[in-house]
């Protein structure tokens, strides 16, 4: 009997094992996200380079970092890195639809690199790419405040991650950047 409960336990945690492994199997690559002007950024087209994910917000103290990313974004495009920005209103920073956002973008800092649409980066409604994040690297994942950065090397997987006061053309990042280019 005892033999019996032992095997029918071992078969139970195999199951649970392959059930809770299941969302850390999924890539990067596998996920989406819409843009701002309604497409779906596959980010499988994105394979092989670097990325740099940026939570953004209009009324932010750290807005003026959009002028460091566009820099970044032309900078380093041509070698291979993707900046996305993901403007949120998960701190109560952000205008209240995406044609404000873009126009803003536009306006002000002549963004041209990918923006997706509003989108929430923490809590229990996270976009998949914040929880895909945060499940692949850990708590430093995910977004303290508005422009927290993670940079994803061209294997798909977080390299690090940048606190909100990290501006993006610091040596820090830009070091890493050109390092794993």
């Amino acid at each position: 009997m005892k033999r019996l409960i032992i095997i029918s336990l071992t078969i139970i945690m195999f199951f649970f094992k392959n059930s809770a492994n299941s969302n850390d199997q999924k890539s990067l690559y596998d996920l989406e996200i819409e843009s701002i002007s309604g497409e779906i950024i596959k980010l499988k087209d994105y394979r092989d380079k670097v990325i740099l994910i940026v939570n953004t917000a209009s009324y932010c103290g750290f807005t003026k970092q959009y002028q460091d990313l566009q820099d970044l974004w032309d900078e380093y495009k041509s070698k291979g890195l993707i900046v996305l920005g993901v403007p949120s209103d998960s701190f109560n920073q952000e205008k209240k639809t995406n044609s404000e956002v873009k126009e803003f973008c536009e306006v002000n800092f002549e963004i041209n690199f990918p923006l997706t649409t509003i989108t929430e980066v923490k809590g229990r409604d996270a976009h998949e790419i914040f929880v895909w994040a945060q499940n692949n690297f850990g708590k430093s994942a995910i977004p303290k405040w508005n422009f927290h950065k993670i940079l994803i090397n061209k294997q798909g997987n977080v390299e690090e991650t940048y606190a909100s006061f990290t501006k993006p053309t610091s040596n820090k990042i830009i070091n890493k950047i050109e390092e794993i280019l």
